[in-house]
């Protein structure tokens, strides 16, 4: 039986939406991006931190989620079918067609010289990124969903199949208690603790050995909140003023480990209790008063996925022409926010009329 979660839909279109408004600010802070603008600012780095610190592992909570609806009227085969065609099309199509005006922008910033894109585009495929050019960028996301998803297909669909297991049943008990959600930090913070220092985020799936892991345990906490039904949503809505509070707490917490540098110990356990704290007022509030279905929700549904493959490579269009200009941070990170959010708009209203780029796209044929 296919079942759907209002919440869940409104959250993955508001955290995709943040996601943009984060490459926007890309441009100007201190930290490594493609381009950057004439003027870099420190203080725009404090909201850019805080949302750094939940953005990523709250969509793949959500994708774990969005799994387990998946397999509920799925074999393993058609879901491996499915799950190719949603993310490895949009994948290979986003790299051939959409990352390489990225990277030509970029070397354009760098002092290479190209007659025009056309030009560059067979330079495209000399070596991988950063020392070559053939990349992913921001798509990076798409293979690890994937590989996820064939790397555990097999338990979940064990977990779906054993139903009101001793496994499912045992953590149902705990939920009677909402504050035990906290033990899932766990394996989270020996990863953090261990393999952090260790191995640097790449993005690059075969070396990513940190970032593999790390978010790896979210989109299977995803599924399993999914599996124990509406247990989990109550224990949510417990638990949300608590989550809010201690993550308002922990996040000035971790302010101040920056700064002090205690311990790396203690800044791996309040890193991520801070972020797990967030991930869960998030859907405890968004439990409360977003399960709800409206036509602009359907609309942003189907937006989401092509605006989340644009958005980059439209943003970077527009900036290269802009960052060198003498215009005030706050005046170009609006102006190329709502330029980056109108040309994707512009361009998902010419996808979604065709089948042909909606399959490119990831999304869903037309019904007739």
């Amino acid at each position: 039986m296919k079942q759907r979660r209002y919440d869940l839909d409104w959250i993955r279109v508001l955290v995709f939406a943040l996601l943009i408004l984060y490459h926007v600010g890309m441009l100007f802070v201190p930290w490594g991006f493609h381009i950057k603008n004439n003027e870099i600012s420190e203080s725009i780095q404090y909201p850019m931190v805080f949302i750094n610190q939940w953005r990523l592992p709250i969509l793949f909570v959500v994708s774990g989620m969005g799994t387990r609806f998946a397999l509920s009227y799925r074999s393993g085969a058609q879901f491996v079918k499915e799950r190719s065609v949603r993310l490895i099309v949009p994948l290979a199509f986003g790299m051939l067609v959409v990352v390489a005006p990225q990277v030509y922008i970029e070397r354009l910033t760098q002092g290479q010289n190209y007659a025009s894109f056309f030009d560059f585009y067979p330079h495209y495929f000399n070596g991988t990124y950063p020392q070559g050019n053939f990349s992913w960028h921001h798509l990076w996301f798409l293979p690890y969903l994937f590989v996820y998803s064939f790397l555990l297909a097999p338990v979940f669909i064990a977990l779906r199949n054993a139903g009101n297991s001793a496994f499912i049943s045992g953590f149902k008990k705990l939920l009677k208690t909402p504050v035990f959600l906290y033990l899932l930090i766990v394996p989270l913070v020996f990863i953090e603790y261990y393999m952090r220092p260790v191995f640097p985020l790449t993005r690059n799936l075969t070396s990513d050995w940190y970032g593999f892991a790390h978010y790896i345990f979210f989109f299977f906490y995803g599924y399993l909140f999914i599996s124990v039904k509406e247990e989990f949503w109550q224990a949510t809505i417990k638990i949300r003023r608590i989550a809010l509070v201690a993550g308002i707490i922990l996040f000035a917490l971790l302010l101040w480990a920056w700064e002090t540098n205690p311990p790396y110990v203690y800044e791996s356990i309040i890193s991520v209790a801070n972020m797990w704290s967030w991930i869960l007022a998030i859907l405890g509030y968004g439990a409360l008063y977003l399960n709800k279905n409206s036509r602009l929700l359907s609309y942003c549904n189907q937006a989401v996925y092509p605006f989340y493959i644009l958005h980059q490579t439209v943003m970077m269009i527009f900036a290269y022409y802009v960052i060198n200009l003498e215009a005030s941070i706050s005046l170009k990170f609006v102006g190329l926010s709502i330029v980056t959010f109108s040309g994707c708009w512009i361009l998902f209203e010419l996808i979604r009329r065709n089948n042909v780029s909606r399959f490119l796209f990831g999304m869903k044929p037309k019904e007739k």
